[in-house]
């Protein structure tokens, strides 16, 4: 059955074929759009279930399907391929067009040799606009689809679980952070000095990044969600997170500003501490006016529409302070919670919470959003020795740095264990690309190294972290236990 779907969605996609019978038949502007997002939908499905089969993370099954698609239909000429490959290239074309730039001139600035001909091509076909349409479509989807999942990131995250983390979780988040940024950094600057310091800034930033998610998943498969090791991890993985966040705040303000400037970084560091300061100060005070306002609406429609406005909210006032739309998304998601709803009763007694009802929404909209990474690696780019030499070099930067974070653990810590368990960066190094490559300071030769130290990192982490936790948790006592026979998840850890 999953590969007759995969055959007729391939059959579907087809570029000329299938939008010119589409423009046969159909009278809706919107049937070409729900073509294109199905399709794309269906292929992210078929990479979960193929990942989850193998025992990986699902984003990776997403990715590697989009890696697959994106240059198996390309090289067979898929029209539609042809545009999503470029990304927001094409829509920066249309921005130079419309100041006034001829189109094969604003296409070659904003796409470059030799992709820019193909791109015209199939624009210049009888359903290029709608082949825009879709790309553009699929790009806001994946973007809603980012904003949702950094969301429900900041929802699951205590602010009193990560004060309550202690120092040997700082001390592997700072080392976490650092230790990657500044070997990503030196690795960049010497396999690619021909580029601006502010490209190696954004690699660097790019390393930084750690995906709490595929780690956590590890763990719980293993039983040992509730040990001290998973404590020191999961910890330190949230205080990465807003870390990279704000450090990513800080690199794209310099890379908005021309240069490394101080009074540029001292201006976003400002700015961020303004808006998370302003945000945690004022929003319970939005959200308790808010729900006062809508207090005769039922508990799921409340839920719903209040949480929705609030996550866009805070992700446009990040953007007009200059940050990136999900600093302000992972930090709705830190501040609101179930029980800011006591109008409806307990909150404990509510028949859904906030993630039931967000969380339809970030499963539809996120495999778009890994799928069309995917889409986007050019394995061509493989074929230069120079761009395989930079995708090693920053893979060994992004492995030594995490492993060397695990030292900030205490002495009788599973070191290794808590170094291997910061090393995938899945969803988070993704989203980072995405914008270096959406601010155009990452190129597409470059993002395809990132992408796969991504994947790479992602896939050494489940079978590395098993290997390394069978030496025990962070205390001899309980790796005395454990090598008895002592299930690690009964142990009180904290």
């Amino acid at each position: 059955m999953m590969r007759k779907s995969l055959l007729l969605m391939l059959l579907a996609l087809s570029g000329r074929d299938a939008w010119a019978a589409g423009g046969a038949v159909h009278s809706d502007p919107i049937a070409p759009v729900i073509l294109g997002v199905t399709g794309i939908l269906l292929f992210a499905l078929a990479g979960r279930y193929g990942a989850r089969k193998l025992g990986q993370p699902s984003v990776l099954g997403e990715l590697v399907m989009g890696v697959i698609i994106g240059n198996v239909l390309y090289y067979f000429g898929f029209d539609f391929i042809v545009v999503l490959r470029e990304g927001t290239a094409v829509f920066d074309m249309l921005g130079r067009m419309l100041d006034g730039v001829p189109l094969t001139e604003a296409a070659r600035q904003s796409i470059g040799q030799p992709a820019y001909h193909q791109v015209l091509a199939a624009l210049d076909g009888p359903h290029g606009g709608d082949l825009l349409q879709v790309a553009q479509t699929v790009d806001v989807f994946s973007r809603y689809g980012v904003i949702f999942l950094l969301f429900l990131v900041g929802l699951e995250t205590s602010v009193d679980e990560m004060r309550s983390v202690g120092f040997d979780s700082l001390r592997v988040a700072l080392l976490g952070v650092a230790a990657p940024f500044l070997l990503g950094f030196y690795a960049a600057r010497l396999l690619m000095p021909e580029l601006s310091v502010n490209v190696d800034l954004f690699v660097a930033a790019t390393l930084g990044a750690t995906s709490v998610g595929i780690t956590a998943r590890v763990l719980q498969d293993m039983g040992w969600l509730r040990s001290r090791v998973a404590h020191v991890i999961l910890g330190a993985a949230v205080i990465d997170d807003v870390l990279g966040l704000v450090m990513l705040a800080i690199v794209s303000g310099i890379v908005v500003s021309g240069g490394v400037e101080l009074g540029g970084i001292v201006h976003v560091v400002v700015l961020s501490a303004v808006f998370l300061v302003g945000a945690f100060v004022l929003g319970p005070y939005f959200l308790s006016g808010t729900i006062w306002l809508l207090r005769r609406l039922d508990i799921v429609e409340a839920k719903i529409f209040i949480s929705f406005l609030f996550v866009m909210v805070l992700a446009w006032l990040a953007n007009l302070a200059g940050l990136a739309t999900i600093v302000g998304a992972f930090t709705a998601g830190l501040i609101l919670h179930d029980a800011y709803f006591k109008h409806w009763g307990n909150h404990e007694e509510h028949r859904f919470r906030i993630k039931d009802l967000i969380a339809p929404l970030e499963a539809i909209l996120v495999p778009i959003f890994f799928v069309l990474m995917g889409i986007q690696v050019k394995l061509e780019t493989f074929l230069d020795w120079h761009v395989i030499a930079m995708a090693g070099g920053l893979l060994v930067a992004a492995v030594a740095g995490k492993i060397v974070s695990g030292l900030g653990a205490g002495r009788d810590c599973n070191r290794l264990a808590v170094g291997l368990g910061m090393m995938p960066r899945g969803e988070v190094g993704l989203i980072f690309a995405s914008i270096g490559k959406s601010l155009g300071v990452i190129s597409a030769s470059l993002f395809s190294a990132v992408v796969l130290m991504v994947i790479v990192t992602t896939v050494l982490t489940p079978p590395l972290l098993k290997w390394a936790l069978r030496g025990g948790d962070c205390e001899p006592g309980l790796r005395r236990k454990a090598q008895r026979g002592v299930e690690p998840d009964n142990v009180d850890g904290s």
